[in-house]
């Protein structure tokens, strides 16, 4: 506008500086929004993935007047004396075996000057870890084979003419496999995330000339052996108070009228008595919350899951089921928006109330209490703790810029917070889900090297023999013992497999914890 015209009209000349000011404003906010996307993509990318905070700046940037309600208090706390953690290795496992090697002093220096004997006082004993890479040995089966000379076995005809002993039980019948050499080459995959071609590479250095597509049908042909484990493992999870569930990618190749590029999904569920605990994995086609549903099914407790909306679906419709939020996922939240905001901000703050929350939980967990005990002393301690929270958050959402990282924190907090507390209700239950996204982990980690399943059949023997191996962990097993065993037992059962004696709780513990790898034939 020119001078003229603002003179004759003022009102339209304020009118354009307000519209010209309020785009600058949208333009400056869009900038802002877009400089913490490309730093949150920078970190992601190049950062560390650790969602730990510089613990100083958390302690500087306490609480203030001006960014808390007046329910945000600091009080008083008592902190434990400081220990100081021992300096030196751990000892070596008692229960490994130990081979003897002595070395003593000449005879002639066992001599005193003054003509006596030297008495032994005590042994001076150093250890050291001596390894022994893969042993292999062939078990050759030697069953002689008798028949009669004379009437050729005319004299006996209720009995075969050839008599020979019967051939040693086998989890797999008429191949080279042993129950050592497959829950090894299982372990080493499922466990240790090394793929059949590598340990096809390894095998070969060692002169024993197996195959990944060996390696593979031996997998598959195992799974449908003891396939009737599956549904007493999907029974057992649901008599637990809890359900833990996450999922995450899988490309599966040669899915029915599906493109192998298409993408897939392993689903994890975590559960069962607080004493027996199981984790199921199971692959499906699709992320629809149908498969939670269907899973879920008879199951009565208490799910908790990260916010996918799928399972909101998935138990919309059932009483019987309490869906409880994961305060870790929205304390990732606010982790990634102090990472790429401004230092003392909101973020900062509302990492530090989470922290608090921890801190108590753990406090109360280190307690030896009752469950009503425990209930009853969380109400105390954590329940302020929550409401101070929730006063913050229903402040800071009419403050903050929603399109910032911490507004989208603070809003996706408020969306779950009747699903996050729920966690109070139960002593079986923790802030997060965190438990699943562990259990979860082998197989992310093993994703990254094997990169795709070969067909369906070899995803469901994946996500089973995943079950049976993270199972046995959870129960404080030795895997490649619990599945050497279960090899062995299985072999050794006639007619349909009895499952039930299979389950990791009906194992001699002892045997399991005391196997360690003397050789593939073991």
């Amino acid at each position: 506008m020119e001078l003229a015209e603002i003179q004759k009209s003022p009102e339209r000349a304020l009118e354009l500086i307000q519209n010209l000011t309020g785009q600058v404003e949208k333009k400056e906010t869009r900038i802002e929004q877009l400089q913490e996307e490309l730093k949150l993509a920078l970190l992601r990318k190049f950062g560390r993935s650790s969602e730990k905070l510089d613990p100083s700046q958390l302690e500087i940037f306490e609480p203030s007047e001006e960014e808390t309600p007046e329910t945000v208090e600091s009080e008083e706390i008592t902190v434990p004396t400081h220990t100081r953690k021992k300096v030196g290795r751990k000892p070596l496992d008692p229960s490994i075996p130990r081979e003897v090697i002595i070395h003593d002093i000449p005879e002639e220096e066992k001599i005193c000057a003054c003509g006596h004997t030297l008495d032994k006082i005590e042994d001076v004993i150093s250890e050291r870890l001596q390894v022994i890479p893969e042993q292999l040995y062939v078990e050759q089966h030697v069953r002689p084979k008798y028949a009669c000379r004379h009437c050729e076995g005319s004299g006996d005809e209720d009995k075969p003419v050839f008599r020979v002993a019967p051939a040693p039980p086998s989890i797999l019948p008429g191949s080279i496999v042993t129950s050592g050499l497959l829950a090894f080459i299982l372990i080493n995959k499922f466990c240790d995330h090394l793929p059949f071609y590598r340990q096809e590479k390894r095998f070969d250095r060692v002169g024993a000339h197996i195959s990944r597509q060996d390696m593979s049908n031996w997998t598959m042909k195992a799974y449908e052996v003891l396939k009737i484990m599956e549904e007493l493992f999907r029974k057992k999870i649901k008599e637990g108070p809890v359900i833990q569930m996450d999922e995450t990618p899988v490309q599966v190749m040669k899915e029915p009228n599906r493109a192998d590029t298409s993408q897939s999904y392993m689903w994890l569920a975590r559960g069962g008595p607080p004493d027996t605990p199981l984790t199921i994995y199971e692959y499906q086609e699709t992320r629809k919350s149908q498969h939670a549903k269907d899973f879920l099914e008879g199951f009565k407790g208490y799910l908790q899951t990260d916010g996918y909306a799928g399972y909101d679906s998935a138990v919309k419709a059932n009483p019987d089921i309490v869906h409880v939020g994961c305060l870790a996922h929205a304390r990732r939240k606010f982790v990634e928006a102090a990472k790429t905001g401004k230092k003392g901000g909101s973020a900062h703050i509302a990492v530090k109330i989470i922290r608090d929350i921890y801190r108590a939980e753990s406090a109360l967990r280190e307690q030896d209490l009752s469950d009503s005990e425990f209930l009853e002393e969380r109400e105390k301690q954590v329940t302020p703790l929550l409401e101070n929270f929730k006063l913050w958050l229903d402040d800071k959402i009419m403050k903050v810029r929603p399109t910032s990282n911490t507004g989208k924190a603070i809003k996706y907090t408020l969306g779950q917070w009747d699903k996050l507390a729920k966690y109070m209700e139960s002593p079986h239950l923790t802030p997060d889900n965190n438990a699943s996204e562990r259990a979860i982990k082998p197989f992310v980690m093993g994703r990254k090297n094997w990169l795709f399943s070969g067909s369906p059949r070899g995803a469901k023997a994946s996500c089973f023999f995943y079950s049976l191996i993270q199972t046995a962990i959870e129960n404080d097993m030795n895997p490649y013992g619990y599945l050497k065993w279960v090899f062995d037992q299985a072999a050794m059962m006639t007619g349909d497999i009895d499952g039930e004696k299979l389950l990791p709780w009906n194992v001699n513990r002892n045997e399991i914890m005391n196997m360690r790898f003397k050789g593939l034939g073991n």
